[in-house]
């Protein structure tokens, strides 16, 4: 039977998995809520409960693995509190040294990120951001080329920019596009992903 593979544009609130053992995330919204994904269908990599945006899944193991491997970039926007500087682009682009889930130490691989001078026209999120009289906030765009637990949260935060809102919107070739929050389309391949 041949593999079956799919883009997803995940909400605000539902987690990159199909279930959970845990007893705290029973109540969670999962994947298979939002759309009847044949058996054995996986996630490729995850965004946390609070990203939205691009989310491949595949029925076929050795793609994922392909598409989770370094070198396929990964095209984030991130809201973030505060003005973008110069010298916080600077020091995203050259990458630095932050901790990991397990508290080990790493260095970010140098990236792209560069200033959106309009906000991008995603739809509102489920949950309210802030209110702007807390100051203004501004939209940046990063691709990586690794995944670390919360890179970018992680990375914006680090120079005193952190991230209100962040949605995936490319993995190699593929992008988000026109899909709205909890739909999902069936694709023959992920263009520029190695499969």
């Amino acid at each position: 039977m041949p593999h079956r593979h799919f883009v997803l544009h995940k909400p605000y609130g539902c987690l990159s998995q199909f279930r959970s053992e845990f007893k705290g995330e029973r109540n969670k919204q999962f994947l298979g809520a939002l759309h009847d994904f044949p058996p054995g269908t996986m996630a490729i990599g995850r965004l946390d409960e609070a990203s939205e945006g691009l989310l491949l899944l595949t029925t076929d193991g050795a793609l994922s693995a392909q598409v989770r491997s370094p070198g396929v970039e990964k095209e984030y926007y991130a809201q973030v509190d505060g003005l973008v500087t110069d010298e916080a682009l600077a020091q995203l682009q050259a990458g630095f040294a932050l901790r990991a889930a397990d508290g080990a130490a790493y260095h970010t691989a140098p990236c792209q990120a560069r200033r959106l001078t309009t906000a991008p026209p995603f739809a509102p999120r489920t949950r309210k951001i802030r209110d702007e009289r807390h100051g203004p906030t501004s939209w940046l765009a990063i691709v990586l080329t690794e995944g670390k637990f919360r890179q970018v949260r992680k990375m914006t935060a680090a120079v005193g920019l952190p991230t209100l809102r962040l949605v995936r919107v490319r993995v190699g070739g593929v992008w988000l596009g026109d899909l709205a929050p909890g739909e999902a389309r069936e694709v023959a391949a992920f263009a520029g992903c190695g499969g």
